[in-house]
């Protein structure tokens, strides 16, 4: 627990510093991340969370990266459950506290020399209020499912087959 109280410590102090500064930290990290990810060309897990309003999905556009329309989400920490991933990754970035999950299963694939394990969940929200963490997203914007924006990420598409 005290490994979990003194990361909530560090992600506080990091929300309290100006968005630019916030958004010019996490492009330097995946500048380095990037490097990272040539030469090791490592194994990733992560969150794909598709919130749906109805017949309307979230895409989100990050501030560091591809400049494409996403699902929200993120890389599990060393040893996290999956379904506790899906839930800090929406509070940082959407400030939403979502417990209700379903479970869509996996999406495997390679992505920027990674080898990603994506664990896939849906919860459906109606009229949700958000705050978003401008350090880390430039935006958030619901789209119809059968018109869905041009330049969406890799994961877009295998993510949504999933959801019945």
């Amino acid at each position: 627990m005290i490994g979990n109280a003194a990361y909530a410590g560090e992600v506080a102090v990091f929300a309290q510093l100006p968005v630019g500064v916030r958004r010019r930290a996490y492009r330097l990290a995946y500048a380095v991340l990037s490097a990272y990810w040539l030469v090791r060309q490592p194994r990733t897990h992560g969150v794909k969370c598709v919130l749906t309003d109805g017949d309307n999905v979230l895409l989100v556009r990050h501030t560091y990266g591809p400049d494409e329309w996403e699902l929200p989400g993120g890389a599990m920490k060393s040893a996290e459950a999956p379904v506790s991933a899906a839930r800090r990754e929406m509070e940082e970035e959407l400030g939403i506290a979502i417990d209700n999950w379903t479970s869509l299963g996996e999406v495997a694939g390679r992505a920027q020399h990674r080898r990603d394990t994506l664990h896939c969940f849906h919860a459906e929200l109606h009229n949700p209020s958000f705050t978003l963490d401008l350090g880390e997203l430039y935006t958030a914007q619901w789209f119809p499912r059968k018109s869905l924006p041009q330049g969406l990420g890799q994961y877009v598409h295998p993510v949504l087959s999933k959801l019945a």
